[in-house]
């Protein structure tokens, strides 16, 4: 791995309720051409494309780059949970890295359904099985609620029971998310909510109230990457590089401690990060700005530790002293997140792509954080995949 990856430009397109959006082709095809437009280079310069989404038949993403270009290119389809997106990220970076190719398009779009996820197929095992199982041994399984919700609620729980923090901090970071979300015009929720809005709204697991799970969401993204000669080449953008990236799967510890906080991904967020800062030579107190997995308000929580943001057992002060927003020391989600932006599962990765790169520009227009250099990318995906990615402004 010896070529430096530039992101030489990004797109995405307006999320929406499902149901409001075009089909899935259609709106990767405009993710797609949007990223192309801000690299400034044409689709017949892009020599492999890696491609996204969850819920959708097999060459879903042939369908969506045909409505770009017929240029005969490797397309390859990308599933891996919500870490869809940055996983094909991940493996766009690591061909042009490599060498193997000097640009590459890394999409991610998903057309989805009201109400809670399901799997698509009863007549076998299914891949969360075993995580269902140690969820069940650990705190029991209710019938009635939703089992992501289940899995990140009773993280959120085991959190609680450790620290004793009260359900109230886990409603701020969703406050804090909808005053985010009102500076994004691609945001799907931009209404700002009270902390005693977000308590008030109805209980879907305790601690998680409605408005601390983020919706199903329907949305497009992509992003352009190649090496920096390639990019010098063409006259294109290399201000912002991929300094560490990171792709992890679980260990014995997610099944075998009887930690809620592990089972959905605690340790590979850690593994995962300690391996980016290592690549990049640099440390979470060098970092501004942070997109983060906020499927539900209590990951965001344990992901600050996760990426060591703050210590272990301080997310409490942490939010307290506002070192999460804009005027503290990392700016957490200024897009709004998954919380308030909305969660379309192949493309989340590749819009939280989108929001960092246009903070290292300095293009961020309303959610801009001052002074960004460093900026952080965590996308996780239960089953399990966590990408952690580095970017710098050179």
């Amino acid at each position: 791995m010896s070529n430096k990856v530039v992101v030489a430009g990004v797109g995405m397109i307006q999320f929406t309720k499902p149901g409001q959006s075009d089909e899935y082709h259609v709106m990767g095809a405009n993710a797609a051409k949007a990223a192309l437009a801000d690299a400034g280079i044409d689709y017949a310069l892009v020599q492999q494309a890696y491609v996204g989404y969850v819920y959708g038949d097999s060459t879903c993403g042939q369908a969506a780059v045909y409505g770009v270009g017929l240029t005969g290119i490797p397309v390859i389809n990308v599933n891996n949970n919500c870490s869809t997106g940055s996983t094909a990220l991940y493996l766009a970076r690591q061909a042009v890295a490599s060498g193997a190719i000097d640009c590459a398009i890394a999409l991610g779009f998903e057309q989805m359904v009201p109400g809670a996820l399901k799997g698509a197929y009863t007549d076998r095992t299914g891949p969360m099985d075993r995580f269902a199982k140690t969820m069940s041994q650990i705190q029991g399984f209710d019938e009635q609620a939703p089992r992501a919700a289940q899995f990140f609620g009773g993280a959120g729980r085991a959190y609680m029971q450790e620290y004793g923090i009260s359900r109230e901090v886990f409603a701020k970071i969703r406050a804090k998310a909808s005053q985010h979300a009102a500076r994004n015009p691609l945001a799907v929720f931009r209404n700002v909510v009270s902390v005693e809005e977000v308590m008030a709204s109805p209980m879907i697991f305790d601690p998680l109230t409605r408005l601390q799970c983020c919706p199903p969401t329907c949305g497009a993204a992509a992003a352009i990457v190649c090496s920096e000669a390639f990019a010098k080449k063409h006259g294109l953008n290399t201000d912002v590089v991929i300094a560490g990236q990171s792709m992890t799967t679980d260990r014995n510890s997610t099944f075998d401690e009887a930690d809620m906080r592990k089972v959905v991904g605690y340790d590979m967020t850690r593994n995962a990060a300690l391996s980016v800062f290592e690549q990049a030579g640099v440390g979470p107190q060098d970092i501004q700005v942070v997109e983060l997995h906020d499927c539900f308000t209590a990951n965001e929580l344990i992901t600050y530790e996760g990426l060591m943001l703050t210590p272990e057992g301080t997310a409490e002060k942490f939010i307290a002293d506002g070192d999460n927003t804009y005027g503290g020391r990392v700016v957490t989600n200024p897009s709004g997140g998954l919380l308030s932006k909305g969660h379309p599962l192949g493309a989340t990765g590749l819009a939280q792509c989108f929001e960092l790169t246009r903070q290292l520009r300095g293009t961020a227009d309303a959610t801009q954080v001052e002074g960004a250099r460093f900026a952080l990318q965590h996308n996780l995906g239960l089953g399990g995949a966590c990408v952690v990615t580095l970017y710098q402004r050179q």
